[in-house]
């Protein structure tokens, strides 16, 4: 039996990391910024402009919204550190979406790092 470490590994493999140096041009250049931590997670504090859609949601969120229906969608996401949003990006690969980036380190690497982050909520998608 695997363990989630071992998944998480594995979805590494398969999808692209943005490196936390280059996060802010991806999240500026992305058709939208997923953040699939929890709601009290998101609402603690997120990077500015993310919709947060948790991980346990997120494919019947996205294949159920028509604004997220293109496959070339330019899709930015994370989670707290970097688990969840691999295994995110991982699925969203299953799902046909071509471009698809996670942020290396997620949201506790970008506020460690000093970049902008608000509790200023978006609506909810879940």
């Amino acid at each position: 039996m695997k363990t989630a470490h071992e998944l998480v590994a594995a979805a590494k493999t398969r999808i692209r990391e943005v490196a936390l140096d280059d996060a802010e041009p991806a999240v500026r250049a992305a058709d939208v910024v997923l953040d699939v931590r929890e709601v009290d997670e998101y609402a603690a504090g997120h990077i500015p402009g993310a919709l947060a859609i948790s991980r346990g949601m997120m494919e019947f969120t996205m294949s159920s919204k028509p604004e997220f229906a293109r496959p070339d969608l330019n899709i930015v996401l994370y989670c707290k550190t970097g688990g969840r949003a691999a295994l995110a990006a991982s699925a969203l690969l299953d799902m046909g979406y071509r471009n698809v980036q996670s942020i290396a380190g997620g949201y506790d690497g970008w506020r460690d790092a000093g970049k902008a982050v608000t509790t200023t909520a978006l609506p909810d998608f879940d």
